[in-house]
């Protein structure tokens, strides 16, 4: 039943709260709902906050997003992990109400004395209402209301000031109790006195209420009537690397593999992998992401670029797991020992980086499951285990594993595997294919791990259809791959990535892969490197998470056919040793390139949010411009935050051509006034530029395919 004053529409929320919405420890979001009452009295809204650990906070003031909308809001930021919950609290504010009919009736005469008493009856029941708790300072009161609104009508502010200034200001000893307490109720009490005083003239007696001083009184008591409560909401708070971080993918086998002049290959390991290590850091990686390190299977097993007569000594897919030497719980062993690994994963922590573990719930049909469970496959009319297919594909190396055959067993094998890896050191996982599992088996093991350790990570590589891909994210997976890649032209970037940061932004969050070993778009494929130029800086700027396969700085960009996303010798079934130093020296890596965008990315808090991205009109169909801004602090006497972090960039989508264009800007995006003017400065070229809210560009792909600014306020 519907509240007597309606509080409806409250974000975030997640399918009605069947799910709890997503922040991290210091995002900040919106908490926001529609607040309305019958008739024209005034209402306030607020947000009260409890912690994990039970602890309630004070009432936080919402303030009404856009006059005569009702939708009001509070910016909020959460400094903890945990689940944190929220409830918003709506009134009827009496005084408020009082003050927008005495500013229209006292400055026309009309029942003045009236007005006054009323008033001044008002203000010795907000007196009246001053607690202890109330008090500024003690954590546990319910002050700091919203500012108000009159439904369908705008409250307005007399110019005339009384003839004598009776003091507002509470008296107190600094501690925040007792004397404060007393102080605000005296101050209160004052006001109601002054409404009251006949030697004054009425529209002095009104100023009295409209002092600065007697609003900060009653946003620390406010007088609230009807007051309603809608039920809490719950915020899931992560720790920050479920928002924010570079990731970086690599084959361990194929650094320090060796192919000689007759073709024999032999495998790179855990320790010649370790080498790479510290160029990946250099580059500005945060995360190191593994394909599969398991031993993998020899019947069916690929060749090179997908054949199915593989040589001797060629590998296989990593994806094909299991043989005689173990299965998900075993390591390969041309990779090296758990001890190996335990050295590579702290040596990556060393340089500050994690590791994250691709985790494949699949087999190779000599996998030890294969043996030991063959129920928990799906048998065809034969009598033999249905491979892998994707028509017209075939992964004849690939047995999937049939969730609804033992579920409880799979699951408790599952768990154990999760917790081996978790109990070595692993923190994120990157899950291969999750939407060709059950989502309710997701949801219970997502929840049992995170009831032990909410430090733990899932990303969910779920290529599939937006229902799925979506409710994927809400039952508990931290970030999740998407649509990037396909997304190229002006129109799909703008709508795309603005859905993202957007009506998703509370449950999915999203990690921009550039590129995978399974997509190559042909975008990378005939743009050359102004297209890798490109797509980098969509990914590092517009997203928080973005991540590249190896290969990427090297501009790799050869199919294995025409109309194919597949890479040509595809490091998939193959050992692809690459001279990174002399690609360097060359002058042909995109290594710098990409260093500049990760330390740009570390030096820009802005860039580290997801739901601050904001498009900006290009009146060229094949250039686009957004902007990320986290605001300065907070000026009471302005009531305005400063201008803060601000990074605007403008990008040429064509890798072909140069394009001119015109921009508008929005500038309260940039938190700047309409007519204002304002330097840009050109993190790629080192330029600076003064700018307003229209502007012309000019983007050669081959020069800069891109600005990339950071926003000052111009000298005077």
């Amino acid at each position: 039943m519907i509240g007597r004053i309606p509080i409806t529409d409250i974000s975030p929320v997640v399918d009605c709260g069947q799910w709890p919405a997503k922040a991290v420890a210091g995002e900040t979001f919106q908490v926001s709902a529609t607040v309305f009452r019958e008739g024209h009295d005034a209402v306030a809204a607020g947000v009260v906050l409890t912690a994990p650990d039970g602890q309630r906070g004070r009432l936080r003031p919402m303030r009404e997003l856009a006059p005569g909308t009702d939708r009001w809001g509070l910016d909020v930021s959460l400094p903890a992990e945990g689940d944190w919950l929220f409830r918003v609290e709506a009134w009827s504010d009496p005084i408020a109400t009082w003050l927008h009919d005495a500013e229209i009736k006292i400055p026309r005469g009309m029942d003045t004395d009236l007005m006054c008493e009323e008033g001044a009856r008002l203000f010795e029941r907000a007196a009246k209402a001053v607690r202890q708790a109330d008090c500024p300072g003690n954590g546990n009161g319910n002050g700091h209301p919203a500012a108000h609104t009159r439904t369908g009508r705008t409250t307005t502010s007399s110019a005339t000031k009384p003839a004598t200034k009776p003091s507002t200001k509470p008296s107190t000893n600094g501690n925040g109790n007792g004397d404060s307490t007393c102080g605000h109720r005296a101050a209160l009490l004052a006001v109601a006195a002054t409404l009251r005083d006949e030697q004054l003239d009425p529209r002095a007696r009104l100023s009295i209420a409209q002092l600065p001083e007697t609003a900060a009184l009653l946003e620390a008591h406010p007088l609230r009537a009807l007051v309603t409560r809608a039920r809490p909401r719950t915020i899931r708070v992560d720790r920050r690397r479920a928002l924010y971080g570079s990731w970086y993918e690599f084959f361990p086998r194929s650094e320090g593999a060796v192919v000689n002049e007759s073709g024999v290959s032999k495998s790179g390991n855990f320790q010649t992998a370790a080498k790479r290590l510290p160029a990946i850091a250099k580059m500005g990686f945060d995360v190191v992401y593994l394909p599969p390190i398991h031993p993998i299977g020899h019947t069916f097993r690929k060749g090179r670029n997908n054949t199915l007569s593989p040589e001797p000594d060629e590998p296989g897919s990593p994806w094909a797991i299991g043989s005689d030497d173990g299965g998900h719980d075993a390591i390969h062993p041309d990779l090296g020992t758990i001890e190996d690994f335990a050295e590579f994963t702290a040596r990556t922590r060393e340089l500050g980086m994690e590791v994250a573990l691709d985790f494949a719930l699949q087999c190779s049909p000599d996998h030890p499951w294969v043996k030991e469970h063959p129920e928990w496959f799906t048998i065809r009319a034969d009598g033999t285990i249905a491979y892998a297919e994707n028509p017209p594909k075939k992964y004849q190396d690939i047995y999937p594993v049939n969730f609804d055959k033992d579920p409880e067993g799979i699951y408790t094998e599952v768990r154990r595997v999760l917790r081996h890896w978790m109990d070595h050191g692993v923190r994120i996982f990157r899950v291969d294919n999750p939407h060709t599992k059950p989502v309710g088996f997701w949801e219970r093991l997502l929840a049992d791990i995170h009831a032990t350790d909410p430090d733990v990570i899932f990303l969910a590589e779920a290529f599939t259809r937006p229902a799925m891909l979506q409710t994927l994210a809400k039952v508990g997976f931290h970030q999740s791959y998407t649509y990037f890649t396909w997304k190229n032209s002006k129109y799909d970037v703008e709508t795309y990535l603005s859905e993202l940061a957007g009506e998703t932004s509370y449950f999915l969050r999203p990690n921009v892969f550039v590129n995978t070993p399974d997509i190559l778009h042909e975008y990378l494929q005939h743009g050359g490197n102004p297209a890798f130029r490109i797509r980098a800086v969509l990914a590092a700027l517009a997203s928080p998470t973005w991540g590249v396969y190896s290969g990427y700085e090297l501009g790799e960009n050869v199919p294995v056919r025409p109309g194919s996303e597949e890479y040509l010798d595809s490091e998939k079934y193959q050992y692809k040793p690459r001279d990174w130093v002399e690609a360097e020296r060359a002058g042909w890596s995109l290594a710098p390139f990409i260093t500049h965008l990760n330390l740009f990315r570390r030096a820009h808090p802005a860039l580290q949010e997801l739901r601050n991205l904001r498009f900006h009109r290009v009146d060229q169909p094949d250039m686009v411009c957004f902007s990320k801004r986290l605001p300065g602090a907070y000026d009471p006497a302005t009531r305005r935050h400063g201008l803060g972090d601000v990074v605007l960039a403008v990008v040429n989508l064509d890798p072909h051509h140069t394009h001119e264009a015109a921009v508008e800007l929005d500038m309260p995006a940039l938190g700047l006034d309409w007519n204002a003017e304002f330097v840009v400065d050109d993190e790629l070229s080192g330029e600076s530029y003064r700018w307003r809210q229209n502007n012309y560009v000019r983007l050669d792909p081959h020069i800069q395919p891109a600005h990339i600014f950071t926003v000052r306020a111009a000298p005077r």
